[in-house]
């Protein structure tokens, strides 16, 4: 389905390594992605050369910005149809995987994929701010990422609470991020979290990446993550602190 061609030549454009087994698993991801499309709600991107890169040379680029532990625990919160962190554990399948959305049917979705592409992921139904408060899940991961699912003051919330202190949280995000980035620093710091680097990426077709990368550097207080009505109607503020 996917243009191997292509996906070899935009890996290698941004140093990352092309082989015949990743291109066949990736294949039959967007062969999947297309397929459960036409039954759910999983992405407005179906065209194969939008997949390549909107999706897969975009979620990959992860693993240029930021250096991955090996045999390193991560988390996608809010994973949706399984980006970015579908792609990078295939590219590293030395790392621990777990997917996490709050739509059960995403999860069947994303079993199926796993199961079809051989990646021993554990997919979970949850909400990320309950899961973030239980012991099997809170500060048990090396890495947590997420890509446009809120803002991100908001997501520090949702995310940081399963990083490890000494882990990082990384949010992929669109390429102007300094007003949203200044918005969320109280939340960050709130978090136990700091701001760590941010990578910016000019990928084919005029799409354009920010990839911000925050490291746990305290334990989350023991109050966050909050509900999620009360996360969306009092954003993290020092003024209203």
């Amino acid at each position: 389905m996917i243009d191997q061609a292509l996906l070899r030549d935009s890996m290698a454009a941004y140093g990352l390594d092309y082989t015949p087994a990743l291109g066949e698993q990736l294949d039959q991801y967007a062969q999947l992605l297309v397929e459960w499309n036409e039954k759910m709600n999983l992405t407005a991107i179906t065209e194969p050369r939008d997949i390549v890169i909107k999706h897969f040379l975009d979620s990959l680029l992860l693993c240029k910005a930021v250096e991955l532990p090996q045999g390193a625990s991560m988390i996608d919160v809010g994973t949706g149809a399984g980006f970015p962190s579908v792609p990078v554990a295939l590219y590293r399948p030395d790392l621990k995987l777990t997917l996490l959305d709050s739509l059960n049917k995403r999860i069947t979705f994303l079993s199926a994929v796993c199961e079809a592409v051989s990646l021993p992921a554990s997919c979970v139904h949850g909400r990320a701010e309950e899961m973030g408060s239980k012991p099997a899940y809170r500060e048990q991961y090396d890495v947590a990422c997420a890509r446009a699912v809120a803002h991100l003051r908001e997501l520090a919330e949702y995310c940081l609470p399963f990083v490890k202190q000494g882990g990082v949280f990384v949010a992929l995000k669109g390429y102007e991020i300094e007003e949203e980035l200044e918005e969320a620093r109280y939340a960050i710091g709130q978090m136990g979290g700091e701001v760590a680097d941010i990578q910016k990426y000019q990928l084919p077709d005029d799409n354009r990446r920010a990839i911000v990368v925050i490291k746990k550097v305290r334990q989350t207080p023991a109050k966050y993550p909050r509900p999620s009505a009360k996360i969306k109607k009092s954003p993290l503020n020092p003024k209203k602190q």
